[in-house]
């Protein structure tokens, strides 16, 4: 098939969105199918073009791992405030467009989210390829959400206007009406979907997963991180992400205070990333002299696996919303894949995959309470944190090793007619080793004590 991918994001960035596009685009390479991606240029989160990149006003092609990359020209803005920001997906969106035009017909058209206005890049590209070739076969266009827009934007009250939000829930629409096939991320997700009306049979499942050569490479040796950010001697629970409005990140400053007034000096909070809230965080951080609370700031993604090594704990988290709970952070399939415990501060669906997996335990979202008292329970006990570990990477090679979801994905690119890709059930786990003590653990941090009053 000659297919092509419509991307906001994409390597050497590191986040969500580049990082499952590109193990996508590499595998279908390697299985013997034409792969162009039309992106633009890396530059997340600063804005700023990453070395060897200029942000040209022609377009930019190269071939990298036997993927034709395209990056055009956009509006370039850090990933903080709204008009910029949009400046910039609107910008991705008329110059992706414009480029996808001088292209062949493709077989297959694909447009993922986020962010919204890169699905009406494929929208508009669907149309176009329909109107001026109606002789010839017709693309089918799939559209990938891996966000809820705009409802995430009213999440974190990043648009205030009611009026603007109404025209972008009618644009979402319309968007879903216009795609031949839906993919998403998870079951949540296709609930979202079902309630604004797209049908159930144009809704398939293709989850996040975790790289083979993370899952069998060896772990690296984490002391060159922890002397780097003095960490050695200390237990490390680590956030590794975007620190965005929707992290709800503050629990981290909150916990650092108390973890001070505890006079818990073994305990480092590690944030590792960048985002819209890391500077104002940091800043805080360091007016309240809280050494317990480190941020390292945007690092290269081949760093990753040795920050993971260097974590006894790893911290998901987002905002308390009920949009949030049809969330599940990829982050998930890399910390378990490396054999990491997780704490999880999302409900939903998260929360249930991190259960079944027996690779973590959870807490409710925004909670500095329960969170200071899953530290001092968990760093008490490291062989329930190792059983965690070894339970959760089990769990994540046999059920979310992306050679397999991209061959799941494969064929619902091939079927004819559009049939739905098999979802990886999560059946419950049958040793029951770790569920047996996991309650030890999750009751304390349900109940307040008498040094724990004051619960947000």
């Amino acid at each position: 098939m000659n297919i092509v991918f419509l991307t906001h994001y994409y390597p050497p960035e590191g986040n969500a969105p580049a990082s499952r596009v590109g193990a996508l685009a590499r595998r279908w390479v390697t299985a013997g199918h034409q792969v162009t991606v039309i992106t633009g240029v890396p530059n997340v989160p600063d804005g700023v073009p990453y070395p060897g990149f200029a942000n040209g006003l022609w377009p930019q092609e190269s071939v990298v791992d036997g993927v034709r990359v395209i990056r055009v020209w956009t509006y370039l803005a850090p990933n903080k405030g709204v008009v910029r920001r949009i400046l910039n997906y609107l910008s991705f969106m008329v110059c992706a467009l414009l480029r996808l035009m001088f292209l062949p017909k493709p077989d297959r058209l694909i447009a993922t989210s986020p962010q919204f206005f890169c699905g009406w890049a494929g929208v508009l590209g669907k149309w176009w390829f329909r109107c001026t070739r109606p002789w010839s076969r017709k693309p089918r266009f799939i559209l990938e959400i891996r966000d809820i827009w705009p409802e995430s934007l009213g999440a974190v009250d990043a648009i205030g206007n009611p009026a603007i939000m109404r025209l972008l829930e009618w644009l979402e629409i319309r968007m879903y009406a216009a795609a031949d096939q839906v993919v998403t991320v998870g079951d949540g997700y296709r609930r979202r979907l079902l309630e604004r009306g797209v049908p159930d049979d144009k809704i398939s499942i293709v989850m996040n997963g975790v790289d083979r050569d993370l899952l069998e490479a060896a772990v690296p040796d984490p002391g060159g991180v922890r002397r780097a950010w003095g960490l050695e001697d200390k237990f490390v629970c680590s956030y590794i992400g975007t620190i965005g409005m929707a992290s709800g990140l503050s629990v981290f400053l909150r916990a650092a205070r108390r973890l001070k007034e505890l006079g818990r000096d073994d305990i480092r909070l590690l944030a590792v990333g960048d985002g819209a809230v890391r500077e104002e965080l940091e800043q805080q951080a360091r007016r309240e002299g809280l050494d317990h609370l480190v941020f390292t700031g945007r690092r290269p993604k081949s760093e990753m696996p040795a920050f993971l090594a260097a974590t006894d704990l790893c911290f998901v988290h987002l905002q308390k919303s009920p949009l949030f709970e049809t969330v599940i952070p990829s982050k998930i399939f890399e910390a378990l894949g490396m054999a990491r415990a997780i704490l999880i501060g999302v409900g939903g669906d998260a929360r249930k995959l991190v259960e079944d997996s027996g690779g973590g335990i959870a807490m409710p979202p925004e909670d500095d309470e329960a969170l200071v008292r899953a530290l001092i329970a968990l760093e008490a006990d490291r062989p329930l944190l190792k059983s965690m570990g070894e339970r959760g990477r089990v769990f994540v090679q046999a059920r979310f090793d992306r050679d397999l979801l991209a061959t799941r994905y494969l064929e619902l690119l091939d079927a004819e007619p559009v049939t739905a890709v098999p979802r990886p059930e999560l059946a419950p786990q049958e040793d029951s080793a770790v569920r047996g003590v996991l309650p030890a653990v999750t009751v304390p941090l349900s109940q307040t004590s008498s040094n724990y009053s004051n619960v947000n």
